[in-house]
């Protein structure tokens, strides 16, 4: 057999069941990438890994994190030759997927997933450019999408399983019984199996180093000296999202069948020490909605990591809710410490408490500051999340937001904790709430909010901050709120190029 070039954790030695495929946000070949790291594919990754322990040849084609161009992306999929193809499919690259599509050989069974497949699957089966669709899956993949490599005509009774007759044109779905039903849209999690890493070309990584968790017992805390380059992994503690923040895909209004399920503490342990005794990994990322996101479900994890001195072994950062954060107590936080929190990543989103409340995010700009106070003092770093030119913002929200990061800046800056800005221009996703605001109240098209494109900022900044931001910047080029959109990127430009200048200042003052 043929070698299969940048294809992740495939046996060469035998024909393809399916190459899984992530789509590049633009084509490489027009510019090229400027970052060097991306984040992974682990929802494409536990797929791969429940149909490779099913028994069948499986690889993964991560084309952003290759910087691949479009037709470089369908020729190594044609080379190999897999029975199937299959695709996440996610609104900023939909029309990158929609072309790799059209240019995959006909021979070549197509099906697709992801959030945008979920969102607006009757647009996608007619695209003229997906003729070769045989199966799209709505929801979780992994029980479904082995049962259609063991055979083709089980998604008949495959529930959340679409195509498009070839004969009548018309839509076409899986249907199955109600009790198996369930089980084959939402797994056990626990029964899952760890995802194989040879699925992953970036992940675990090196990461550059950065200041250690603060030591425990110590008044005020004292911040270690950088420590030496780690090497770090991403994972997932739970799936679902109780929330409904109105321009979020994991809004619980747009997953109504997406029942939240958390990880039990042991079984994420177990991928904790493992992927240390496979990779020395000794530091990690909790990428899942909400880590951190249930005070008795941090209790519950916290428990169980003090009793296995997760602390003395490791790192981690997790994602966490301002709201819930809010409510614990200092000995919660001595004791996330304790267990190792090096960073909480939080969707702050704006400084206008009207905005925010536009946003349906259950917190105000004053919460936010009261809790990054707490969390920085305890030598918690936090990176927070901001969008800019939000449906309805003012220029004097704007401006809110500004001040709203300057002022934890400052916070930081007579604490032991640091909070790094991380600043989004809006775009809409279909099958959000803010989406079906924009297009049945507002008027808006759906094409023209589909519209994505990359944005390059770096006229707006250094071309160093803007560096590790080439999978975030895109737009729909659309002025959602009252200031103009040159305006908008304008700041975000702007608050990015100081996030890298204080970045960059820290990393000096603690060589």
């Amino acid at each position: 057999m043929q070698q299969l070039p940048l294809i992740a954790g495939a046996d060469n030695l035998h024909t393809l069941d399916a190459l899984f495929i992530n789509a590049p946000l633009r084509d490489y070949t027009l510019r090229p990438r400027t970052n060097d790291y991306t984040l992974p594919v682990l929802g494409m990754a536990y797929i791969a890994t429940y149909a490779q322990l099913s028994g069948f040849n499986v690889g993964v084609l991560d084309a952003e994190a290759h910087g691949l161009g479009l037709e470089e992306t369908a020729r190594i999929v044609n080379e190999a030759a897999p029975r199937w193809a299959a695709m996440n499919l996610l609104a900023p690259t939909y029309e990158m997927s929609a072309k790799i599509a059209a240019l995959i050989d006909p021979g070549i069974a197509l099906m697709v997933g992801g959030h945008h497949a979920k969102a607006m699957p009757d647009r996608i089966l007619a695209d003229p450019r997906m003729r070769h669709l045989r199966a799209l899956v709505l929801g979780e993949g992994e029980l479904r999408v082995t049962a259609l490599l063991e055979d083709e005509r089980n998604r008949r009774v495959l529930p959340g399983v679409l195509w498009r007759d070839p004969l009548l044109g018309t839509r076409a779905a899986g249907i199955t019984d109600p009790k198996s039903g369930a089980t084959l849209l939402g797994p056990d999690i626990n029964s899952l199996p760890y995802v194989n890493r040879s699925f992953l070309s970036q992940d675990p990584y090196q990461a550059a180093p950065t200041p250690d968790r603060p030591v425990a017992g110590t008044q005020p805390w004292i911040a270690r000296r950088h420590t030496a380059r780690r090497w770090e992994a991403n994972i997932v503690g739970s799936r679902g999202c109780p929330y409904n923040c109105t321009f979020c895909g994991a809004a619980v209004s747009a997953n109504p069948d997406v029942a939240i399920r958390v990880r039990s503490p042991e079984n994420i342990i177990g991928e904790l020490d493992q992927l240390h005794e496979e990779y020395g990994v000794t530091a990690f990322r909790f990428v899942d909605d909400l880590f951190l996101g249930a005070g008795r479900v941090i209790d519950e994890q916290m428990r169980a990591f003090t009793h296995h001195k997760i602390g003395d072994r490791y790192v981690w950062d997790a994602t966490g809710r301002i709201n819930v954060l809010d409510r614990l107590a200092d000995a919660d936080l001595d004791r996330l410490v304790a267990n190792g929190l090096r960073e909480v990543a939080l969707g702050i989103e704006s400084g206008s408490d009207r905005v925010l409340a536009a946003m349906d995010k259950r917190i105000t700009a004053e919460m936010t500051e009261r809790v990054a106070r707490r969390l920085v003092s305890h030598g918690i770093g936090v990176k927070g999340y901001f969008i800019l030119g939000f449906p309805g913002e003012t220029k004097a929200d704007l401006e809110a937001t500004v001040r709203h990061i300057r002022n934890l800046w400052d916070i930081c800056d007579q604490l032991p904790g640091d909070l790094r800005a991380s600043v989004f221009e809006f775009r809409p996703y279909p099958g959000t709430p803010v989406w079906k605001t924009l297009t049945e109240e507002a008027g808006y098209q759906p094409d023209d909010l589909l519209a994505y494109g990359d944005v390059d900022l770096t006229q707006d900044g250094a071309d160093e901050s803007m560096r590790q931001r080439d999978e975030f910047n895109f737009s729909v080029g659309i002025q959602f709120g009252d200031v103009p959109l040159n305006e908008v990127r304008a700041t975000l430009a702007m608050l990015t190029r100081e996030q890298h200048e204080r970045n960059r200042s820290g990393m000096e003052s603690a060589a």
